[in-house]
């Protein structure tokens, strides 16, 4: 049977293992949702006053309510 020793190293190493995968499966789901997110761009309807986002990347984008067309906001 093990040694204590080298059960209680084992034991520490799976687990040490088990919360890096985590982390990164974590890391790595959250850096996609932040990188979609970061691509869309935000729009403020002056007719209607809804506002809206898009994921293209074009200047203008007509209102899902009202169908104005509004510029893009910039931050």
């Amino acid at each position: 049977m093990f040694e204590l020793r080298i059960a209680g190293c084992l034991y520490c190493l799976l687990i040490g293992g088990v919360f890096v995968g985590l982390w990164l499966y974590y890391d790595r789901r959250d850096h996609a949702r932040y990188e979609l997110e970061g691509r869309k761009a935000t729009f403020h309807c002056i007719r209607c006053d809804h506002l809206y986002s898009d994921s293209s990347h074009a200047g203008t984008i007509a209102c899902p309510k009202c169908s104005h067309m509004n510029a893009r906001l910039r931050f």
